[in-house]
Protein backbone atom coordinates (compact mmCIF):
# COMPACT_ATOMS: atom_id res chain seq x y z
CA UNK A 1 0.00 0.00 0.00
CA UNK A 2 1.52 3.22 -0.88
CA UNK A 3 -0.02 5.34 2.30
CA UNK A 4 1.45 4.71 6.18
CA UNK A 5 0.32 6.50 8.88
CA UNK A 6 3.83 8.10 9.12
CA UNK A 7 1.96 10.67 6.50
CA UNK A 8 0.51 12.01 9.65
CA UNK A 9 3.62 13.94 10.71
CA UNK A 10 3.69 18.21 10.97
CA UNK A 11 5.93 17.99 7.64
CA UNK A 12 4.57 15.10 5.99
CA UNK A 13 0.91 16.39 6.10
CA UNK A 14 2.30 19.99 4.76
CA UNK A 15 3.19 17.58 1.61
CA UNK A 16 -0.01 15.52 1.17
CA UNK A 17 -2.09 19.11 1.60
CA UNK A 18 0.50 20.67 -1.20
CA UNK A 19 2.70 18.82 -3.02
CA UNK A 20 0.52 14.94 -3.07
CA UNK A 21 -1.52 14.11 -6.02
CA UNK A 22 -5.19 13.57 -5.71
CA UNK A 23 -4.83 9.80 -6.25
CA UNK A 24 -2.35 9.56 -3.32
CA UNK A 25 -4.66 11.95 -0.89
CA UNK A 26 -8.04 10.08 -1.76
CA UNK A 27 -5.81 6.93 -1.09
CA UNK A 28 -4.67 8.26 2.52
CA UNK A 29 -8.84 9.31 3.19
CA UNK A 30 -9.61 5.67 2.21
CA UNK A 31 -6.87 4.67 4.62
CA UNK A 32 -8.34 6.94 7.68
CA UNK A 33 -11.94 5.22 7.01
CA UNK A 34 -9.89 2.00 7.29
CA UNK A 35 -9.12 3.34 10.55
CA UNK A 36 -12.22 4.18 11.82
CA UNK A 37 -14.05 0.87 10.70
CA UNK A 38 -11.74 -0.98 11.98
CA UNK A 39 -11.99 0.07 15.76
CA UNK A 40 -15.78 -0.85 15.22
CA UNK A 41 -14.93 -3.90 14.04
CA UNK A 42 -13.06 -4.49 17.57
CA UNK A 43 -16.07 -3.06 18.90
CA UNK A 44 -18.19 -5.80 17.96
CA UNK A 45 -15.21 -8.16 18.65
CA UNK A 46 -15.40 -7.19 22.20
CA UNK A 47 -19.06 -7.16 22.47
CA UNK A 48 -19.44 -10.88 21.35
CA UNK A 49 -16.34 -11.47 23.45
CA UNK A 50 -18.26 -10.73 26.54
CA UNK A 51 -21.74 -11.62 25.38
CA UNK A 52 -22.44 -13.08 28.52
CA UNK A 53 -22.25 -10.08 30.13
CA UNK A 54 -23.64 -7.61 28.17
CA UNK A 55 -26.79 -9.80 26.42
CA UNK A 56 -28.85 -8.11 28.26
CA UNK A 57 -28.02 -4.49 26.53
CA UNK A 58 -27.00 -5.17 23.01
CA UNK A 59 -29.30 -7.52 20.62
CA UNK A 60 -27.19 -10.30 19.87
CA UNK A 61 -29.46 -11.25 16.92
CA UNK A 62 -28.43 -7.97 15.15
CA UNK A 63 -24.85 -7.70 16.21
CA UNK A 64 -23.77 -10.96 14.15
CA UNK A 65 -25.00 -9.06 10.68
CA UNK A 66 -23.77 -5.87 11.70
CA UNK A 67 -20.69 -7.48 12.53
CA UNK A 68 -20.49 -8.99 8.89
CA UNK A 69 -21.42 -6.30 7.18
CA UNK A 70 -18.55 -3.77 9.29
CA UNK A 71 -16.32 -6.44 8.20
CA UNK A 72 -17.21 -6.33 4.46
CA UNK A 73 -16.91 -2.70 4.40
CA UNK A 74 -13.41 -2.90 5.87
CA UNK A 75 -12.15 -4.88 3.56
CA UNK A 76 -13.92 -2.52 0.12
CA UNK A 77 -12.21 0.25 1.67
CA UNK A 78 -8.40 -1.54 2.31
CA UNK A 79 -9.44 -2.36 -1.62
CA UNK A 80 -10.06 1.47 -2.01
CA UNK A 81 -6.96 2.27 -0.51
CA UNK A 82 -4.41 0.11 -2.33
CA UNK A 83 -6.75 1.11 -5.42
CA UNK A 84 -6.28 5.04 -5.84
CA UNK A 85 -3.06 5.67 -5.93
CA UNK A 86 -2.34 3.91 -9.25
CA UNK A 87 -4.93 6.12 -11.25
CA UNK A 88 -2.65 9.07 -10.78
CA UNK A 89 -3.01 9.40 -14.94
CA UNK A 90 -6.71 8.41 -14.87
CA UNK A 91 -8.60 11.33 -13.92
CA UNK A 92 -12.03 10.58 -14.91
CA UNK A 93 -11.85 7.06 -13.04
CA UNK A 94 -10.37 9.27 -10.18
CA UNK A 95 -13.38 11.37 -9.74
CA UNK A 96 -15.72 8.09 -10.11
CA UNK A 97 -14.13 6.27 -7.25
CA UNK A 98 -13.76 9.61 -4.86
CA UNK A 99 -17.45 9.52 -5.63
CA UNK A 100 -18.19 6.28 -4.76
CA UNK A 101 -15.58 6.61 -1.55
CA UNK A 102 -17.92 9.51 -0.18
CA UNK A 103 -20.72 8.00 -1.25
CA UNK A 104 -20.44 4.41 0.92
CA UNK A 105 -19.31 6.22 3.55
CA UNK A 106 -21.81 8.65 4.22
CA UNK A 107 -24.04 5.47 3.98
CA UNK A 108 -21.84 3.16 6.44
CA UNK A 109 -21.55 6.50 8.96
CA UNK A 110 -25.42 7.34 8.80
CA UNK A 111 -26.53 3.11 9.43
CA UNK A 112 -23.50 3.14 12.26
CA UNK A 113 -25.06 6.18 13.73
CA UNK A 114 -29.16 4.38 13.43
CA UNK A 115 -28.06 0.87 14.95
CA UNK A 116 -26.08 3.19 17.65
CA UNK A 117 -28.31 4.96 19.21
CA UNK A 118 -28.71 8.27 17.07
CA UNK A 119 -26.08 9.48 19.81
CA UNK A 120 -25.37 13.23 19.04
CA UNK A 121 -22.17 13.14 19.85
CA UNK A 122 -21.19 10.63 17.27
CA UNK A 123 -23.20 12.42 14.98
CA UNK A 124 -22.10 15.75 15.17
CA UNK A 125 -18.16 14.47 14.90
CA UNK A 126 -18.97 12.36 12.11
CA UNK A 127 -21.11 15.24 10.16
CA UNK A 128 -19.06 17.65 10.41
CA UNK A 129 -15.60 16.51 11.37
CA UNK A 130 -15.38 13.56 9.02
CA UNK A 131 -16.66 16.02 6.01
CA UNK A 132 -13.98 18.76 7.20
CA UNK A 133 -11.52 16.18 7.05
CA UNK A 134 -12.47 14.84 3.84
CA UNK A 135 -12.67 18.29 1.70
CA UNK A 136 -8.61 18.57 2.72
CA UNK A 137 -8.21 15.57 0.48
CA UNK A 138 -10.51 14.87 -2.20
CA UNK A 139 -13.10 16.89 -4.33
CA UNK A 140 -14.68 19.21 -2.42
CA UNK A 141 -17.69 19.03 -4.07
CA UNK A 142 -17.99 15.03 -3.73
CA UNK A 143 -18.00 16.08 -0.28
CA UNK A 144 -20.32 18.78 -0.25
CA UNK A 145 -23.39 16.46 -1.75
CA UNK A 146 -22.29 13.52 0.40
CA UNK A 147 -22.68 15.64 3.31
CA UNK A 148 -26.21 16.99 2.15
CA UNK A 149 -27.17 13.24 1.64
CA UNK A 150 -25.88 12.39 4.98
CA UNK A 151 -28.38 14.82 6.57
CA UNK A 152 -30.80 13.65 4.80
CA UNK A 153 -30.22 10.27 5.61
CA UNK A 154 -30.40 10.88 9.34
CA UNK A 155 -33.65 13.07 9.50
CA UNK A 156 -35.01 10.00 7.78
CA UNK A 157 -33.89 7.81 9.88
CA UNK A 158 -35.11 10.10 12.74
CA UNK A 159 -38.64 10.21 11.13
CA UNK A 160 -39.52 7.05 10.38
CA UNK A 161 -40.54 5.72 14.09
CA UNK A 162 -42.58 8.09 14.24
CA UNK A 163 -45.14 6.74 11.14
CA UNK A 164 -44.85 3.17 12.73
CA UNK A 165 -41.38 1.95 11.01
CA UNK A 166 -39.49 -0.11 13.35
CA UNK A 167 -36.21 0.55 12.22
CA UNK A 168 -32.74 -2.00 13.55
CA UNK A 169 -31.06 -1.21 16.88
CA UNK A 170 -28.22 -2.57 18.84
CA UNK A 171 -29.48 -0.97 21.84
CA UNK A 172 -31.36 -2.73 24.89
CA UNK A 173 -32.54 -1.18 28.07
CA UNK A 174 -31.58 -3.28 30.96
CA UNK A 175 -32.73 -3.40 34.49
CA UNK A 176 -30.96 -5.03 36.87
CA UNK A 177 -32.42 -3.85 39.89
CA UNK A 178 -35.82 -6.27 40.94
CA UNK A 179 -37.57 -3.60 42.52
CA UNK A 180 -36.98 -1.15 39.48
CA UNK A 181 -40.01 -0.19 37.69
CA UNK A 182 -40.82 -1.54 34.21
CA UNK A 183 -39.56 0.52 31.32
CA UNK A 184 -41.24 0.60 27.81
CA UNK A 185 -39.03 2.43 24.98
CA UNK A 186 -39.69 3.28 21.40
CA UNK A 187 -37.68 3.62 18.34
CA UNK A 188 -38.52 7.04 18.18
CA UNK A 189 -37.09 7.82 21.34
CA UNK A 190 -33.82 9.67 21.15
CA UNK A 191 -30.68 9.26 22.46
CA UNK A 192 -31.07 11.95 25.17
CA UNK A 193 -34.27 10.74 26.36
CA UNK A 194 -33.73 7.28 26.24
CA UNK A 195 -30.67 8.14 28.38
CA UNK A 196 -32.64 10.23 30.64
CA UNK A 197 -34.67 6.98 31.29
CA UNK A 198 -32.14 5.13 31.76
CA UNK A 199 -30.28 7.72 34.15
CA UNK A 200 -33.58 8.03 36.21
CA UNK A 201 -33.88 3.83 36.57
CA UNK A 202 -30.63 3.77 38.31
CA UNK A 203 -31.07 6.76 40.50
CA UNK A 204 -33.22 4.33 42.30
CA UNK A 205 -30.06 1.85 43.00
CA UNK A 206 -28.67 4.33 44.60
CA UNK A 207 -28.74 4.48 48.50
CA UNK A 208 -28.96 7.70 49.77
CA UNK A 209 -27.70 9.16 46.81
CA UNK A 210 -24.46 7.51 47.43
CA UNK A 211 -22.31 4.54 45.56
CA UNK A 212 -21.29 1.29 47.21
CA UNK A 213 -19.40 -1.60 45.94
CA UNK A 214 -22.77 -3.47 45.15
CA UNK A 215 -24.11 -0.64 43.20
CA UNK A 216 -21.10 0.89 41.34
CA UNK A 217 -21.06 -2.79 40.30
CA UNK A 218 -24.25 -2.94 38.91
CA UNK A 219 -23.82 0.34 37.30
CA UNK A 220 -20.62 -1.21 35.77
CA UNK A 221 -23.19 -3.43 33.98
CA UNK A 222 -25.81 -1.16 33.56
CA UNK A 223 -26.97 -0.94 29.76
CA UNK A 224 -26.76 3.09 30.61
CA UNK A 225 -23.15 3.01 31.50
CA UNK A 226 -22.21 0.47 28.39
CA UNK A 227 -23.59 2.95 25.98
CA UNK A 228 -22.39 6.12 27.25
CA UNK A 229 -18.88 4.39 26.86
CA UNK A 230 -19.30 3.06 23.43
CA UNK A 231 -20.66 6.44 21.96
CA UNK A 232 -17.26 7.86 23.89
CA UNK A 233 -15.73 5.00 22.65
CA UNK A 234 -16.71 5.95 18.46
CA UNK A 235 -16.45 9.63 19.10
CA UNK A 236 -13.57 10.66 21.09
CA UNK A 237 -10.18 8.96 19.53
CA UNK A 238 -11.95 10.54 15.98
CA UNK A 239 -12.76 14.09 17.27
CA UNK A 240 -9.41 14.04 18.72
CA UNK A 241 -7.51 12.62 15.45
CA UNK A 242 -9.18 15.47 13.42
CA UNK A 243 -8.60 18.14 15.78
CA UNK A 244 -5.15 17.12 15.78
CA UNK A 245 -4.97 17.48 11.86
CA UNK A 246 -6.78 21.09 11.92
CA UNK A 247 -4.23 21.91 14.43
CA UNK A 248 -1.57 20.57 12.46
CA UNK A 249 -3.12 22.34 9.02
CA UNK A 250 -3.51 25.43 10.55
CA UNK A 251 0.08 25.71 11.78
CA UNK A 252 0.90 24.68 8.14
CA UNK A 253 -1.66 27.55 6.98
CA UNK A 254 0.22 29.98 9.45
CA UNK A 255 3.90 29.05 8.40
CA UNK A 256 2.77 29.45 4.24
CA UNK A 257 1.28 32.78 5.20
CA UNK A 258 4.29 33.69 7.10
CA UNK A 259 6.93 32.83 3.44
CA UNK A 260 4.14 34.16 1.40
CA UNK A 261 3.90 37.66 3.01
CA UNK A 262 7.95 36.96 3.48
CA UNK A 263 8.45 36.76 -0.72
CA UNK A 264 5.89 39.34 -0.71
CA UNK A 265 7.48 42.05 1.43
CA UNK A 266 10.93 41.01 1.22
CA UNK A 267 13.55 41.61 -1.84
CA UNK A 268 14.65 38.11 -2.13
CA UNK A 269 18.52 39.17 -3.33
CA UNK A 270 19.33 42.16 -1.20
CA UNK A 271 16.59 40.92 1.77
CA UNK A 272 15.70 44.29 1.84
CA UNK A 273 11.55 45.70 1.81
CA UNK A 274 9.81 45.59 -1.56
CA UNK A 275 9.18 48.06 -3.14
CA UNK A 276 5.35 47.70 -2.88
CA UNK A 277 6.14 46.69 1.13
CA UNK A 278 8.22 50.00 1.29
CA UNK A 279 5.95 52.32 -0.05
CA UNK A 280 3.17 50.86 1.93
CA UNK A 281 5.31 51.31 5.05
CA UNK A 282 6.53 55.20 3.82
CA UNK A 283 2.31 55.77 3.70
CA UNK A 284 2.08 54.58 6.94
CA UNK A 285 4.73 56.63 8.79
CA UNK A 286 3.43 59.75 6.52
CA UNK A 287 0.43 59.41 8.50
CA UNK A 288 1.83 58.83 11.90
CA UNK A 289 3.77 61.70 11.69
CA UNK A 290 3.45 64.47 14.31
CA UNK A 291 2.75 67.77 13.77
CA UNK A 292 5.61 69.16 14.37
CA UNK A 293 7.70 66.68 13.05
CA UNK A 294 9.90 66.81 9.47
CA UNK A 295 9.70 63.70 7.02
CA UNK A 296 12.71 62.98 4.71
CA UNK A 297 13.22 60.75 2.06
CA UNK A 298 16.40 59.81 0.03
CA UNK A 299 16.94 57.88 -3.40
CA UNK A 300 19.84 56.03 -3.80
CA UNK A 301 21.59 54.96 -6.99
CA UNK A 302 24.75 52.70 -7.37
CA UNK A 303 26.58 54.72 -10.27
CA UNK A 304 28.12 52.77 -13.12
CA UNK A 305 26.05 49.58 -12.22
CA UNK A 306 25.86 49.00 -15.37
CA UNK A 307 29.21 48.50 -16.30
CA UNK A 308 30.14 46.47 -13.23
CA UNK A 309 27.18 43.88 -14.67
CA UNK A 310 29.27 43.96 -18.53
CA UNK A 311 32.42 43.53 -17.00
CA UNK A 312 32.62 40.87 -13.95
CA UNK A 313 28.93 39.63 -14.60
CA UNK A 314 25.79 39.76 -12.97
CA UNK A 315 26.92 37.31 -10.81
CA UNK A 316 29.00 39.90 -9.10
CA UNK A 317 26.51 42.75 -10.33
CA UNK A 318 24.01 40.75 -7.55
CA UNK A 319 26.94 40.85 -4.88
CA UNK A 320 27.48 44.38 -4.91
CA UNK A 321 23.69 45.06 -4.61
CA UNK A 322 23.68 42.31 -1.80
CA UNK A 323 26.94 43.55 0.05
CA UNK A 324 25.34 47.73 -0.52
CA UNK A 325 22.06 46.45 1.22
CA UNK A 326 23.88 44.93 3.84
CA UNK A 327 26.17 48.09 4.22
CA UNK A 328 22.28 50.16 4.63
CA UNK A 329 21.15 47.73 6.98
CA UNK A 330 23.99 48.91 9.55
CA UNK A 331 24.17 52.35 8.71
CA UNK A 332 20.70 53.59 9.55
CA UNK A 333 18.65 53.36 12.72
CA UNK A 334 16.17 50.66 12.72
CA UNK A 335 12.99 52.62 12.68
CA UNK A 336 14.56 53.30 9.38
CA UNK A 337 12.43 51.99 6.14
CA UNK A 338 15.20 50.77 3.67
CA UNK A 339 13.39 48.87 0.18
CA UNK A 340 14.96 48.30 -2.79
CA UNK A 341 13.20 50.49 -5.36
CA UNK A 342 14.18 48.79 -8.49
CA UNK A 343 17.48 47.71 -9.86
CA UNK A 344 20.12 49.64 -8.80
CA UNK A 345 18.24 51.93 -7.00
CA UNK A 346 17.22 52.20 -3.00
CA UNK A 347 14.92 54.35 -1.08
CA UNK A 348 15.25 55.61 2.19
CA UNK A 349 13.06 57.02 4.33
CA UNK A 350 14.03 58.57 7.31
CA UNK A 351 10.93 59.51 9.93
CA UNK A 352 11.14 62.52 11.81
CA UNK A 353 14.16 63.60 10.53
CA UNK A 354 15.07 67.23 9.56
CA UNK A 355 16.98 67.95 6.98
CA UNK A 356 20.18 68.58 7.80
CA UNK A 357 19.99 65.90 9.93
CA UNK A 358 19.11 64.15 6.36
CA UNK A 359 22.00 65.52 4.38
CA UNK A 360 23.83 64.08 7.25
CA UNK A 361 22.70 60.75 7.14
CA UNK A 362 22.84 60.72 3.47
CA UNK A 363 26.91 61.81 3.60
CA UNK A 364 27.86 59.03 5.91
CA UNK A 365 26.03 56.18 3.59
CA UNK A 366 27.84 57.75 0.53
CA UNK A 367 31.54 57.34 2.73
CA UNK A 368 30.23 54.11 3.86
CA UNK A 369 29.63 52.75 0.46
CA UNK A 370 32.23 54.41 -1.25
CA UNK A 371 34.72 53.21 1.35
CA UNK A 372 33.61 49.29 0.77
CA UNK A 373 36.01 46.79 -1.17
CA UNK A 374 34.19 44.21 -3.27
CA UNK A 375 36.18 40.98 -4.00
CA UNK A 376 36.20 39.53 -7.09
CA UNK A 377 38.55 37.37 -6.97
CA UNK A 378 42.11 36.90 -5.17
CA UNK A 379 43.73 39.99 -6.90
CA UNK A 380 40.71 41.54 -8.10
CA UNK A 381 38.78 44.06 -6.21
CA UNK A 382 37.06 47.62 -7.03
CA UNK A 383 34.70 50.18 -5.17
CA UNK A 384 31.34 51.64 -5.84
CA UNK A 385 29.75 54.80 -5.31
CA UNK A 386 26.31 55.86 -5.29
CA UNK A 387 24.36 59.27 -6.29
CA UNK A 388 22.00 60.50 -3.58
CA UNK A 389 19.12 62.78 -4.07
CA UNK A 390 17.21 63.90 -0.53
CA UNK A 391 14.17 65.79 0.44
CA UNK A 392 12.63 67.06 3.22
CA UNK A 393 9.05 67.67 3.56
CA UNK A 394 8.67 69.76 6.53
CA UNK A 395 5.95 70.08 8.88
CA UNK A 396 5.77 74.13 7.94
CA UNK A 397 5.07 73.22 4.33
CA UNK A 398 2.76 69.44 5.33
CA UNK A 399 0.56 72.56 7.73
CA UNK A 400 0.27 74.86 4.53
CA UNK A 401 -0.78 72.04 1.92
CA UNK A 402 -3.47 70.85 4.69
CA UNK A 403 -4.61 74.99 4.33
CA UNK A 404 -4.39 75.18 0.61
CA UNK A 405 -5.89 71.39 0.21
CA UNK A 406 -9.50 73.12 2.76
CA UNK A 407 -9.12 75.88 0.63
CA UNK A 408 -9.57 74.26 -3.21
CA UNK A 409 -11.91 72.23 -1.51
CA UNK A 410 -14.18 74.38 0.11
CA UNK A 411 -13.68 77.89 -2.26
CA UNK A 412 -13.13 79.55 0.87
CA UNK A 413 -9.25 80.83 -0.02
CA UNK A 414 -10.03 84.44 1.83
CA UNK A 415 -10.55 82.93 5.56
CA UNK A 416 -7.25 81.18 5.42
CA UNK A 417 -3.86 82.68 5.96
CA UNK A 418 -0.85 80.57 4.09
CA UNK A 419 2.55 81.11 6.48
CA UNK A 420 4.79 82.02 3.58
CA UNK A 421 4.21 82.49 -0.30
CA UNK A 422 7.08 80.10 -1.47
CA UNK A 423 4.90 77.09 0.99
CA UNK A 424 1.52 78.65 -0.97
CA UNK A 425 2.60 78.35 -4.03
CA UNK A 426 4.01 74.66 -3.54
CA UNK A 427 0.94 73.76 -1.22
CA UNK A 428 -1.64 74.96 -4.49
CA UNK A 429 0.69 72.74 -6.84
CA UNK A 430 0.64 69.79 -4.54
CA UNK A 431 -3.02 69.94 -3.88
CA UNK A 432 -5.00 71.10 -6.97
CA UNK A 433 -5.70 67.68 -7.95
CA UNK A 434 -6.79 66.82 -4.79
CA UNK A 435 -9.58 68.77 -5.37
CA UNK A 436 -12.25 66.60 -6.75
CA UNK A 437 -10.96 63.91 -4.29
CA UNK A 438 -10.06 66.06 -1.28
CA UNK A 439 -7.71 64.04 1.78
CA UNK A 440 -8.68 64.42 5.22
CA UNK A 441 -7.35 66.74 7.50
CA UNK A 442 -5.15 64.61 9.54
CA UNK A 443 -4.13 62.46 6.17
CA UNK A 444 -2.11 63.54 3.30
CA UNK A 445 -3.12 62.99 -0.32
CA UNK A 446 -3.03 59.64 -1.40
CA UNK A 447 0.09 60.20 -4.14
CA UNK A 448 2.28 62.08 -1.88
CA UNK A 449 4.23 59.63 -1.10
CA UNK A 450 5.51 59.34 -5.19
CA UNK A 451 5.67 63.41 -5.27
CA UNK A 452 7.86 62.82 -2.71
CA UNK A 453 10.47 60.47 -3.81
CA UNK A 454 9.78 61.91 -7.68
CA UNK A 455 11.28 65.92 -5.92
CA UNK A 456 14.18 62.59 -4.62
CA UNK A 457 14.15 61.73 -7.99
CA UNK A 458 15.04 65.19 -9.29
CA UNK A 459 17.79 65.64 -7.25
CA UNK A 460 19.08 62.39 -7.68
CA UNK A 461 19.38 63.12 -11.67
CA UNK A 462 20.99 66.21 -10.65
CA UNK A 463 23.49 63.93 -8.27
CA UNK A 464 24.82 62.18 -11.50
CA UNK A 465 24.73 65.19 -13.64
CA UNK A 466 27.09 66.95 -11.29
CA UNK A 467 29.45 64.02 -11.41
CA UNK A 468 27.88 61.22 -9.73
CA UNK A 469 29.32 60.07 -5.67
CA UNK A 470 27.43 62.98 -4.12
CA UNK A 471 24.19 64.02 -2.69
CA UNK A 472 21.76 66.68 -3.55
CA UNK A 473 19.10 68.48 -1.93
CA UNK A 474 15.47 69.08 -3.91
CA UNK A 475 15.61 71.46 -0.93
CA UNK A 476 18.43 73.16 -1.59
CA UNK A 477 17.53 73.23 -5.72
CA UNK A 478 14.39 74.39 -4.61
CA UNK A 479 15.21 77.45 -2.88
CA UNK A 480 18.28 78.27 -5.74
CA UNK A 481 15.56 77.93 -9.12
CA UNK A 482 11.63 77.94 -8.92
CA UNK A 483 11.26 75.40 -11.50
CA UNK A 484 12.86 72.31 -9.36
CA UNK A 485 9.52 72.59 -7.14
CA UNK A 486 7.69 71.48 -10.42
CA UNK A 487 8.86 67.92 -9.90
CA UNK A 488 7.92 67.60 -7.18
CA UNK A 489 4.32 68.67 -7.55
CA UNK A 490 3.73 67.38 -11.25
CA UNK A 491 2.91 70.42 -12.80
Amino acid sequence: MAISISHLGYKKLSRVIFEWQAADRASLLALFVLMEVFSHWLWCLFVWWQRDVYVSSVDMDLLYPSWIGVTLTGIFFFWMASRLSPLRKDGHSLHKWQAVLVAVYSIYIAVVILVMGHSSLVSGVSLVGGAMLAMMLIRRRYVWKAFLGHIVLIVVFTVFPYFGFVLPTLRQTAVTNANAFPVVTYTYMGYSAVTSVESSIYNSILQNSKLSWETLSQLRFSSAFFWRATHLYMALPKAIFIIYTFRTLLLILDASKKEILQHANQDELTQLQSRRYGLMQMKEALIAIKDQQDFSVILLDLDWFKEINDKYGHEVGDRVLAEVAQTLLQSLAEETIISRYGGEEFLIVLPDTKHDSAMLIAEQIRLSIANQIINVEDDITFNVTTSLGLYTLTHEERNCIKQTQEILAQQEAPHTTIQTKKAKSRAIKFTRDQVNHPASIDQPPHDICQRLIRAADKALYEAKGRGRNQVVSANEMCDSEEGVATSLYGT
